[in-house]
């Protein structure tokens, strides 16, 4: 095996691109099958989508359930996590406006009223303050419709161990929290939260778990059967290098009944039903591009060939060393402990004019890395890929050193 370098990905060789967390990138050879794919389709698309869709979606999606501990038939594609967790959302939204009694799903008839994703007016959401801004925004239309109490629970930084997290988390668990939804590595913060312990307490106290994994898959080893989450979305295009709009929803079988689809299509009634219904009603959904999600093994044997557990290190070893770089610079202290993060981290910014650092990082030094505001504080999130090394660590570092001192706001 042998390590990538930076002539193995696609990206634009003059930018220090320090964001790989926002929407991936794409190794060469895997954007290579990407695209023989889309040739393959566009050759014959009678035979491709009409008589080889299905056969080849179900290779594709047993060795990414090889590579996520998980079952082929308990996972399907979707284009990204938002999708996922808007499907989940909906099906929230139904059953609570189902009348008691009233049945769902023809296939299998269970009541709407068992359902443990059947909430009521009052009833609670258990979250944290932070999740990604779109799946905020997609539970806070939902609990709106349905009169349900989207409830963000605030986890302060800095976080010390992973036993103080889970305490804090479920002392917000109260006789009305009837679903948790919750990051297993956030967005703004660039946190791993412990949703294995999470997961463990929900089940025993029979609340269903939702966990949004879209920086997981890649970034940390997943057995999404052992972590024991009742919903779980992760995206393939980001850390695990598959290209864009490649990403899957795992559910528990127990739970796939409730999940009816977001798109309505052949599957629903299917003439010829597969083995699951829950891959029936959700894979088809029209004429769409597969191409993304074919190519998922794809990126899989890339990085099995590429020594990625190696990869992974040394790009752990670079996060930690670059914020605590960025930390001296700026006189603020960290956030967490260096065992919070993997590959990206988050590091708190002096309070400054965050649109001006950004164009000048990017105008004057060509690096790409966002800069965020959450709960009022100014951080930078540094995301190191296979093709970063020192010199874009160092890049970064001059650069704030002096740009920030332009920027900063007086108190």
């Amino acid at each position: 095996m042998t390590l990538p370098s930076k002539t193995d990905f696609v990206l634009d060789p003059s930018i220090h691109f320090l964001n790989h967390g926002s929407f991936g990138a794409c190794p060469r050879p895997v954007f290579e099958a990407y695209q023989r794919w889309q040739a393959e389709l566009e050759r014959q698309p009678v035979e491709f989508l009409g008589r080889r869709a299905a056969e080849l979606l179900a290779e594709s999606r047993a060795a990414l359930a090889a590579y996520l501990g998980a079952a082929a038939d308990d996972l399907v594609y979707c284009p990204n996590p938002t999708t996922a967790i808007n499907m989940v959302a909906c099906n929230v939204a139904r059953l609570a406006s189902a009348k008691e009694g009233a049945s769902i799903a023809k296939h299998s008839a269970p009541e709407a009223a068992k359902s443990p994703l059947r909430l009521h007016p009052g009833d609670e959401i258990l979250t944290t303050d932070h999740e990604y801004g779109a799946m905020d925004r997609t539970w806070r239309y939902v609990c709106d419709q349905i009169g349900v109490r989207y409830v963000q629970r605030p986890i302060p930084l800095p976080v010390t161990t992973h036993a103080a997290f889970v305490e804090r988390f479920w002392a917000g668990v109260t006789e009305r929290t009837r679903i948790i939804f919750l990051s297993h590595i956030t967005s703004p913060t660039a946190l791993t939260f412990p949703v294995a312990e999470i997961c463990r307490r929900a089940r025993a106290a029979g609340i269903p778990t939702i966990v949004d994994g879209a920086h997981a898959p890649g970034q940390v080893p997943l057995n999404l059967a052992e972590l024991g989450a009742d919903i779980y979305t992760g995206a393939c295009h980001k850390w695990l290098c598959a290209p864009k709009g490649a990403a899957y929803l795992y559910a528990r079988p127990e739970v796939q009944p409730w999940l009816e689809p977001l798109v309505v299509s052949w599957g629903w009634e299917a003439e010829k039903p597969g083995p699951s219904c829950f891959v029936d009603w959700h894979e088809w959904q029209g004429t769409r591009d597969l191409a993304a999600y074919l190519t998922v093994p794809a990126a899989i044997r890339f990085q099995t060939e590429h020594a990625w557990d190696d990869v992974r290190r040394h790009c752990h070893q670079l996060a930690v060393a670059t914020r605590g770089r960025i930390d001296a610079l700026t006189g603020l202290p960290p956030i967490s402990p260096d065992t919070w993060f993997a590959q990206f981290f988050a590091a708190r910014l002096p309070e400054c004019d965050l649109d001006v650092l950004k164009t000048r990082l990017y105008d004057e030094h060509r690096i790409e890395a966002p800069l965020i505001r959450w709960n009022g504080q100014a951080f930078i999130r540094v995301s190191f890929q296979a093709y970063n090394d020192e010199a874009d660590a160092d890049a970064l570092v001059r650069a704030l050193a002096r740009l920030l001192p332009g920027v900063i706001r007086e108190p």
